[in-house]
């Protein structure tokens, strides 16, 4: 590692951890939201029961238990320590701040491979200091940004490091955290099939052992809880942010917006996993960019709301581009801080509402920022022809102005 690329690393991790013990001094001084109660009731229902059998236990004064397995061995463990008098507020927020730290890095390693050392330290630099990612994890507190981690080691550790087997795990633990990440699972294997049949072979045999670990006690002893409570939950009925809050002010009527929340959100799930498959199909290298873009689709079309759902696509915007990070985390940070000043995370007012369209909107700015390189590039490919294919299948590695990456789009 060169002099500047040390220094750079140094600074992207001091600032990294600086933010971490930031977030971690509001979760120590701070309430924070209802979630963090209920969290402490899902960690003594599962000290009681066990962490498979919860998912067929009845919780009264509790919200439905819609978390994957590992979540609930993350949760037996804080129980422990709370037992032993560890805080519970600032430990439910730890895993949260750690996720951060840890994507932060991930960032600068994705986008300095792909563009100049600048942008990269700027991009994580950004990220780290995000105020949409201090608001949700150092207050809020939920697993989003830790399956937002694993999603995008899972593509670091599979096109930059090469490392299929653990990329694999990683794919699995994005998953077993929170179901969020799963757009971004097809991608993952179809980069993996585009790397060769021994990387996918590896990355499979990763996936699929831990998979059984995490997954199978459930699906083997109470499936239709897990049925139920997980795979089905459609997010809370609230509506102040996205396709639905749009649709109920323009006056659609309630049974085409329960249609989209209902059976219509599985098409557009299905959507957002076809748009990164196709971003990886010609150049495996765009896993991780192509994993930014399904986070920032599945916010922008989501047909449930929460303020911790705010965070998904916040550091993968970094890595879409630094205007579009910077912007989103502005405008956006804006709200949460807000909201949560307020200690209203479900009741927004009118102005947090409009506020919250104006993301909505840059949202999909970067979104499209992101898109709109990638077709243009297809299109260019259909009239010049498909690359040839290298041996046994692989994808040559192609031009570096065919990839869309931070550095073209901030510029650099």
């Amino acid at each position: 590692m060169s002099g500047p690329e040390r220094r750079a690393w140094l600074l992207v991790t001091g600032v990294a951890v600086t933010a971490f013990i930031a977030k971690m001094a509001l979760a120590a001084h701070t309430r924070g939201p209802a979630d963090v109660r209920f969290f402490w009731g899902f960690a003594r229902a599962i000290a009681r029961t066990d962490p498979v059998r919860v998912y067929a236990e009845p919780l009264p004064w509790l919200p439905v238990y819609n978390h994957p397995p590992l979540a609930s061995w993350m949760l037996l463990v804080m129980e422990k320590l709370a037992q032993l008098h560890v805080p519970w507020r600032p430990l439910i927020r730890f895993p949260a701040c750690l996720a951060d730290l840890v994507t932060v890095l991930l960032v600068f390693a994705i986008v300095r491979r792909r563009g100049s050392l600048r942008t990269a330290v700027l991009c994580a630099l950004g990220a780290a200091l995000c105020p949409v990612l201090v608001a949700t994890s150092g207050y809020h507190g939920n697993t989003d940004s830790v399956a937002v981690m694993f999603a995008f080691a899972a593509a670091w550790l599979l096109v930059d490091r090469k490392m299929p087997v653990a990329a694999g795990i990683a794919a699995t633990l994005c998953v077993s955290v929170k179901l969020i990440p799963v757009v971004a699972v097809p991608l993952l294997f179809a980069a993996a099939w585009r790397l060769g049949r021994p990387a996918l072979v590896r990355f499979t045999a990763g996936a699929g052992a831990l998979f059984a670990l995490v997954w199978g006690p459930p699906l083997l002893l109470v499936p239709g809880g897990l049925k139920a409570n997980v795979l089905e939950y459609a997010g809370g009925n609230f509506s102040f942010w996205g396709l639905v809050r749009f649709a109920r002010w323009g006056g659609v009527p309630e049974p085409y917006v329960q249609l989209l929340r209902g059976e219509g959100h599985w098409l557009i799930v299905a959507a957002i996993m076809a748009v990164g498959v196709w971003l990886v199909w010609r150049d495996a290298d765009r896993a991780p960019y192509a994993v930014a873009v399904t986070l920032a689709l599945l916010l922008l079309l989501s047909t449930a709301s929460g303020v911790q759902y705010l965070a998904w696509p916040a550091a993968g915007l970094f890595v879409i581009g630094l205007w579009q990070g910077l912007a989103y985390g502005a405008v956006v940070g804006g709200v949460t801080a807000s909201v949560y000043s307020g200690q209203r995370p479900v009741h927004w007012t009118g102005a947090e509402m409009a506020f919250g369209a104006l993301g909505w909107v840059v949202l999909a700015l970067a979104a499209a920022s992101a898109l709109l390189p990638a077709v243009r590039q297809a299109r260019a490919a259909r009239r010049t022809g498909p690359p040839p294919a290298g041996p046994r299948g692989a994808v040559p590695p192609p031009a570096a102005a065919d990839r869309p990456t931070a550095a073209t789009t901030t510029g650099e």
